[in-house]
C-alpha cells in the first residue's frame, strides 16, 4: 500500500488535484509529450491524460484516459461509416439550421464523431461555439466552454450565452433536462446548426427521449434533422486474423436476421499474437444507424409515438440498422460475430 499511496499521491500532484483529499471524487488532466512522435515529423507531440478518482472500500481507485491527438481526434472519413451512410451524413451536415443528435452508451465514441464532424465543418468563415462537461479534446479551430455547475453555469446559461455571440454552428455536450432541451430547440429556431448527444440505445428512440424530456412534438418536427446512433466494436488484428472455415452462412443469417448483403462471404476469427498482445484485436472500428428525418416520419411524431413505427418508418427512409452495419463488417472481415452480437441491440 505504501508505493500505491505513493504513486496517486504523485499523479495527483502532476494533474493538480488535492493529493491530500481522499474522501470524494475528483477530475485532472496531465498534459505530457513523447519523445517520438508517432506520426513522424510534424506530428503532434502533446498528448493529454484524463484522470479520474473515487474513494472505495479499500482505498482510492484511479482511472487514466490517454487523449493522443494522432488517434483521438480523426478525420470523419476514418470513422468507419459505409458508403450508404456517409452521403446521408453529409446531407445533413450541409443544413443550414436545425438539431444533429448523436446517441449511445458512454464510450461509444459519440464525442469523437461530433469533433471529426465539426472539424470537417471549420472554416475561417465559420463560427463554431461548444459548450463540454468536460472539454474532451482542445480544437484551436473552435471556441470551447466549459460549464461549471458550482458556480451556476450549466449547459442551459452556456447555450444562452452562446447565443449572443453570434455562432454558426453550436455543439452542447449534452443534452441532459428539458432547459437544456429547451435551448437547444431555440437555438435551432433562431438559425442556427446544432449538435449534440444523447443516451439512448438506438436512433428511433432519441426521439421518444426528447419527448419524454418535455420537448413538444411540433417543436421536435420543425428542428430535428437526424439521429445517428453508434457502437464501437473491436477489429481484428491484421497479423493473425485467419478465415473462419466453422461459421457458416447460416449462422450469421440466424443471429442478425436475414441476409442483407451480396458477395463472398468471408468471415475471420480472432487468433492472437504478439502484435495484439494474445488478444486477437487491434484497434476498433465504429457502427452506425443513421435515422433521417423526413415528412412521413414527422407525422408519427405524436405525444405518445409508437417506437416500432418510427423505426419501421426509419427503416423505409434509408436507415440501415446496427446489426446490419455489424453485418457489413464481418463480411468484410474486419470483426467477429461475437463482437457485433454483444455491442448492438437485438
Amino acid at each position: 500500500m505504501g508505493v500505491l499511496g505513493a504513486m496517486t499521491a504523485r499523479i495527483k500532484l502532476l494533474a493538480r488535484m488535492d493529493v491530500m483529499e481522499k474522501r470524494r471524487p475528483q477530475d485532472g488532466r496531465i498534459k505530457t509529450r513523447r519523445s517520438q512522435p508517432a506520426g513522424g515529423p510534424g506530428a503532434a507531440e502533446e498528448v493529454e491524460m484524463r484522470l479520474s478518482t473515487l474513494p472505495t472500500a479499500f482505498g482510492e481507485k484511479m482511472v487514466m484516459r490517454i487523449f493522443d491527438p494522432d488517434h483521438a481526434v480523426k478525420d470523419l472519413d476514418a470513422l468507419g461509416f459505409s458508403e450508404h451512410d456517409a452521403g446521408r451524413w453529409e446531407t445533413l451536415l450541409s443544413r443550414p439550421h436545425g438539431i444533429v443528435l448523436v446517441t449511445g452508451p458512454t464510450g461509444s465514441g459519440k464525442t469523437t464523431t461530433l469533433y471529426a464532424t465539426l472539424k470537417r465543418l471549420a472554416t475561417e468563415a465559420v463560427n463554431i461555439s461548444t459548450v463540454e462537461d468536460p472539454i474532451e479534446m482542445i480544437e484551436p479551430s473552435f471556441n470551447q466552454t466549459q460549464v461549471q455547475p458550482q458556480l451556476g453555469f450549466g449547459f442551459p446559461e452556456g447555450l444562452r450565452a452562446l447565443m449572443r455571440q453570434d455562432p454558426d454552428i453550436i455543439m452542447v455536450g449534452e443534452i441532459r433536462d428539458l432547459a437544456t432541451a429547451e435551448m437547444a430547440v431555440q437555438a435551432a429556431l433562431t438559425g442556427h446548426l446544432v449538435f449534440s448527444t444523447l443516451h439512448t440505445n438506438d436512433a428511433p428512440s432519441a426521439i421518444t427521449r426528447l419527448l419524454e424530456l418535455g420537448i413538444a412534438p411540433y417543436l421536435i418536427n420543425a428542428t430535428l434533422l437526424g439521429v445517428l446512433a453508434q457502437r464501437l466494436v473491436r477489429t481484428l488484428c491484421l497479423h493473425c486474423g485467419v478465415p473462419d472455415v466453422v461459421t457458416p452462412l447460416t449462422a450469421l443469417a440466424r443471429d442478425l436476421g436475414p441476409w442483407p448483403l451480396e458477395g463472398e462471404y468471408r468471415p475471420y476469427q480472432a487468433v492472437g499474437c504478439v502484435d495484439c498482445r494474445m488478444t486477437g484485436f487491434q484497434g476498433r472500428t465504429g457502427l452506425y444507424e443513421l435515422l433521417v428525418v423526413t415528412e412521413p416520419l414527422r407525422a408519427l411524431i405524436r405525444p405518445e409515438p409508437d417506437t416500432d413505427a418510427l423505426r419501421q418508418q426509419a427503416a423505409r427512409d434509408g436507415m440501415r440498422p446496427l446489426r446490419l452495419a455489424g453485418a457489413q463488417r464481418v463480411a468484410m472481415g474486419l470483426t467477429v460475430l461475437e463482437e457485433v452480437l454483444a455491442a448492438t441491440p437485438a
